[in-house]
């Protein structure tokens, strides 16, 4: 029988909250693990990355539909459990996947609290594609996919480009171009504007030289079950 991983134990999470089946084995199981077998699994950011980012989406869906936790509570009440401990969304997101930077600081300040947990569990290095790949339940959102550990540099780029795609508007006359407000909002993950500008031309093509960059609107409207129509897996 083949050894049941952080990993499997959250993508077979992920596929019980997109199929609405039973999640109770499987979040039992996660809470159970040992700090030291979690660990010992999520041995490199490629494993850290892919676990975390289902189980954020993953709860992000089972906070919101089953528990009916408020929108105004949902990132920072501590009732993920994980090996033992209780973590927030904010935990999973601004702690872990983004190596604890302080969630109002557009990305260029660490959080000089961050708990020694956090610090055991976070990525040695700041990924700025999982911006792309974790879902809030809003509209604007990127869709929830499946990540694994076998392809996840390649499901993170595919999930780039194609919200890039979606999300990205050229006026080629006002010499202006309208880009995601996550550009804003984690404005140091991405490298400053400087960055911005590279990751539109090297994923793009765009030369932006010359143009203006404006941050869209953000739709804060719920859309929840928004998974992608790409199979990742």
């Amino acid at each position: 029988m083949p050894e049941i991983t952080a990993n499997k134990l959250s993508e077979s999470l992920l596929l019980a909250v997109k199929m609405q089946g039973p999640t109770d084995e499987i979040t039992a199981n996660l809470a159970g693990l040992s700090l030291d077998d979690l660990q010992n699994d999520l041995k490199d950011d490629l494993h850290k990355k892919a676990f975390w980012i289902n189980i954020y989406n993953a709860f992000f869906q089972i906070l919101r539909k089953v528990k009916k936790i408020d929108k105004s509570k949902i990132y920072t009440e501590k009732i993920i459990e994980i090996a033992g401990h209780n973590m927030s969304l904010d935990d999973v997101e601004h702690g872990v996947l983004r190596k604890y930077r302080y969630k109002f600081s557009l990305g260029y300040l660490p959080n000089l609290f961050a708990a020694r947990l956090i610090k055991k569990l976070a990525v040695d290095k700041i990924d700025y594609r999982i911006h792309f790949a974790l879902n809030c339940g809003a509209e604007s959102c990127p869709p929830i996919a499946f990540y694994s550990v076998d392809r996840l540099d390649a499901q993170l780029e595919m999930a780039t480009l194609s919200f890039l795609e979606g999300e990205t508007e050229v006026y080629e006359d006002k010499k202006e171009i309208h880009i995601s407000k996550l550009f804003k909002w984690y404005h140091g993950d991405f490298g400053g504007n400087k960055g911005v500008r590279k990751i539109l031309k090297e994923k793009l093509n765009l030369d932006t030289q010359g143009f203006k960059l404006n941050y869209k609107s953000y739709s804060w409207e719920e859309q929840l079950d928004n998974y992608s129509d790409v199979d990742f897996k």
